[in-house]
């Protein structure tokens, strides 16, 4: 009995070196990624980039149920976190592990943003862990609502259009600012698959996701129902 329990005992004690071993080796190879593609282009050099678009917007120039719907269904506690959302993560990684790959990201807007400025979409830990650095550095130096600003014009939302304000003047003819409740909402839906969502692609998928976006914001207390009944009616 006393061998069995050693050998147990064993056995844990080397799964716990392999995994501490494998995190600590991932978390440096990440920190070198992060390092390397800031020295090459800054964070600051990068946000520049972005608010230099002829087509950039304002986060006060989109419409309140616009970015309570991007919140919704993208990263409902945005506010609340520093960049990573611990539960989401673990969440994700559990169904990493489960899959031995990552088919979940459990990403937070920034982190969003972080791969969007500087990485690819391939997923690769390695990466994942870069894209972590690069996120917490850009909650360190700008406000949530800067970020916000930032990843809204810095997405895809099909059909050529890589910013709020390209796809609201291709999709509706009009600007951000302009836009109804259901075309805000419609919208916000676009980004998590332009390529299946995309109104010049598949409309009627994409307004099936905008009853999710619009579901999402009646979970998180952004509509009520009878709210949610008129935009979609």
């Amino acid at each position: 009995m006393r061998t069995v329990r050693k050998i147990i005992k064993y056995i844990l004690i080397c799964i716990i070196i392999v995994v501490v071993g494998s995190s600590s080796y991932l978390i440096y190879s990440g920190y070198s990624m992060y390092k390397d593609v800031v020295q090459v282009v800054s964070v600051e050099d990068k946000v520049a980039e972005i608010r230099s678009k002829k087509q950039y917007t304002p986060v006060d120039e989109l419409p309140q149920i616009y970015k309570d719907a991007i919140i919704s269904v993208e990263d409902h506690r945005f506010y609340f976190h520093p960049g990573i959302d611990i539960l989401a993560t673990a969440r994700a990684a559990l169904h990493d592990i489960q899959a031995m790959s990552l088919v979940e990201g459990g990403s937070t807007i920034t982190q969003q943003l972080a791969k969007n400025l500087y990485f690819t979409q391939e997923k690769k830990f390695v990466r994942k862990v870069a894209e972590v650095f690069v996120a917490i550095e850009m909650e360190r130096k700008y406000t949530k609502d800067e970020i916000l600003e930032l990843y809204v014009n810095s997405i895809y939302f099909g059909n050529n259009c890589y910013c709020v304000k390209d796809a609201s003047l291709t999709y509706f003819g009009k600007l951000p600012k302009d836009m109804t409740n259901y075309e805000s909402t419609l919208l916000a839906g676009i980004p998590n698959a332009p390529s299946v969502y995309s109104l010049d692609v598949n409309p009627t998928l994409a307004k099936q996701r905008q009853r999710q976006v619009i579901q999402k914001m009646i979970e998180f207390g952004y509509l009520t129902q009878k709210e949610a009944n008129l935009i979609i009616q």
